[in-house]
């Protein structure tokens, strides 16, 4: 599907070494076409977030967007093979080592770690961040439905949903954190937890790179809010031409969500393919 618009009045050439701009005038944000599931529903919410969106593995839009998403569904080893596949491991560090925008999903966080572990062997990930992921101790898994989360004070992707609850599903996940700031001018990143069974990593903002544990395209408005806080942040430009996101450390919506799906109104988006 590389290349593909997916969407009336395409903004991209697919036979064009450079990103066409938005018509309209919108963040333009592809999302990494590496074979995971569930990019449709990621790419309306994107869509509805104000992006304009294209599914595409091609380096040109890979590299040229505004912003770019990586998804992920299933085992941390698979969507690593699937990753290197495509070439997505060094495109996303090019643009992370450029302070292009990047926001990882479900596995798309957790590839970002150093390793995941999943029945009993370990898997090498991205290295963008310390840590390893690993099966949350809870009596029940996967960890499927809502939950809320713990935001840090000055979060911007969570700005207006600091106290909502989002949408899971993982059996596996991040509980600790230790992440050391070198140089005193660099900002920690800001870790947002949540628990089940033990306390996990449920999202990170670390300068132009971003992720979330949870779905944000299937938690209801809550979602689509932060979806939207990440889509607006890439108008805004700053010195040198790129969004307003420096990397602050070293280390490198609601859409398809059915109607009522919010948690306020009991509902449960229907279950992903595979955990993670």
């Amino acid at each position: 599907m590389s290349g593909q618009v997916l969407r009336d009045g395409a903004i991209v050439d697919p036979s064009a070494s450079r990103k066409l701009p938005s018509p309209e005038g919108k963040p333009t944000v592809t999302v990494l076409d590496y074979g995971s599931g569930n990019v449709r529903s990621a790419v309306r919410a994107l869509e509805r977030a104000g992006a304009e969106v294209i599914l595409s593995s091609k380096p040109e839009d890979v590299l040229n967007a505004d912003g770019l998403v990586v998804p992920g569904v299933g085992a941390f080893e698979t969507v690593m093979r699937e990753l290197k596949a495509v070439d997505g491991i060094r495109l996303i560090g090019r643009r992370v080592a450029g302070g292009r925008p990047v926001l990882g999903i479900c596995v798309g966080l957790q590839v970002l770690f150093e390793a995941g572990v999943e029945h009993g062997a370990e898997a090498e990930g991205m290295g963008e961040w310390p840590g390893k992921v690993e099966l949350l101790p809870a009596d029940v898994v996967p960890h499927m439905g809502w939950n809320t989360v713990k935001v840090p004070e000055g979060s911007k992707l969570f700005a207006g949903v600091e106290n909502e609850r989002f949408y899971f599903v993982h059996s596996y996940g991040v509980q600790e954190w230790n992440f050391d700031v070198i140089q005193p001018r660099m900002a920690a990143p800001l870790v947002t937890w949540s628990e089940h069974g033990a306390p996990f990593i449920a999202a990170v903002e670390n300068g132009p790179l971003s992720a979330t544990q949870f779905h944000p395209e299937k938690s209801g408005d809550a979602g689509a809010r932060l979806l939207h806080n990440w889509v607006e942040a890439l108008r805004r430009p700053a010195a040198g031409g790129h969004a307003d996101n420096t990397h602050h450390a070293e280390g490198s919506t609601a859409a398809d969500t059915p109607s009522g799906s919010n948690p306020a109104n009991g509902g449960t988006p229907a279950p992903e393919s595979g955990t993670a």
